[in-house]
């Protein structure tokens, strides 16, 4: 019979995890009065083991941690922002005709997307936050005597008003209201280009690139197109669904009581008789 010695058993063994253990006193000592106490760490309570021995409960109130306690979970890396910086001026932004506006402009400088209220010396850039040229109630212009864009994209729009049986006149007086014939303009609901189409009039309307004269005065000029058919040649209730949507003016029955409407239709048919004098 063999026999294993104890010592060749007890080196199979494997050892015991060592116990870290932490021990905080709840009871208050004049030493550690001003110290956080147990009731100020909740949690702890959940944590505690009872003690086991006469040396452990000798030690009043007291709570044991070990080391089996779970440890926070680490952070997962976000993903970097695209880097875009933003600057504003202290003073209010007022337009070359006396209308105070808020215009952000966006374009690129370096690799980053820049935004600001001063115009770029060079480059492309986008207007953001503007708003409806001719659609804010107190407009100090004077719709009568402002300068007329009588040149501009007249080929472009010679050919939109042959295709859907407009007067040219019709569609400047649009675009100089909700534009002022530029570009690159994108109102703060999103609304795009020289005639200010909205994504979805945009797509139906067949426009790729709204900010693309040719295609944006086309789909504009179409869609007008179908508002006059919408409403039976009314321009002004064609106007107003141009600026307030066709589901308002069935719903008012009428020009909507907006007061930014009411204005875009005034002085949309200021501007349409004057660009027909100034054939």
């Amino acid at each position: 019979m063999l026999f294993t010695p104890i010592s060749l058993l007890a080196a199979e063994v494997p050892a015991k995890k060592p116990v870290i253990k932490a021990i905080y006193k709840a009871e208050t000592s004049t030493i550690a009065k001003n110290k956080p106490q147990l009731s100020s760490f909740p949690d702890l309570n959940k944590l505690a083991v009872t003690p086991t021995n006469s040396a452990d409960a000798a030690i009043h109130s007291t709570v044991v941690l070990d080391n089996g306690y779970p440890l926070p979970k680490p952070e997962l890396k976000k993903t970097a922002k695209k880097h875009v910086k933003a600057s504003y001026s202290e003073h209010g932004i007022l337009s070359d005709l006396g209308v105070e506006k808020r215009k952000v402009y966006q374009y690129e400088k370096n690799g980053i997307t820049v935004f600001s209220d001063s115009e770029p010396s060079q480059g492309d850039f986008r207007i953001h936050l503007y708003e409806c040229f001719a659609c804010r109630p107190d407009s100090t212009i004077d719709w009568y005597h402002i300068p007329l864009f009588t040149k501009e994209f007249s080929t472009v729009i010679s050919n939109a008003a042959k295709r859907y049986q407009l007067e040219p006149a019709l569609i400047r007086a649009v675009i100089h209201a909700e534009s002022a014939f530029r570009t690159n303009v994108v109102s703060k609901a999103g609304a795009m280009g020289l005639m200010q189409l909205m994504p979805g009039t945009a797509k139906d309307m067949q426009v790729q690139n709204a900010f693309h004269a040719e295609q944006n005065i086309n789909g504009g000029s179409r869609y007008l197109a179908q508002l006059l058919g919408q409403f039976n040649g009314d321009m002004d209730l064609a106007c107003a669904a141009y600026n307030a949507g066709p589901t308002n003016v069935e719903q008012y029955q009428g020009i909507p009581p907006f007061p930014e409407t009411q204005a875009y239709v005034q002085r949309v048919k200021i501007l349409y008789s004057r660009y027909r004098k100034a054939r």
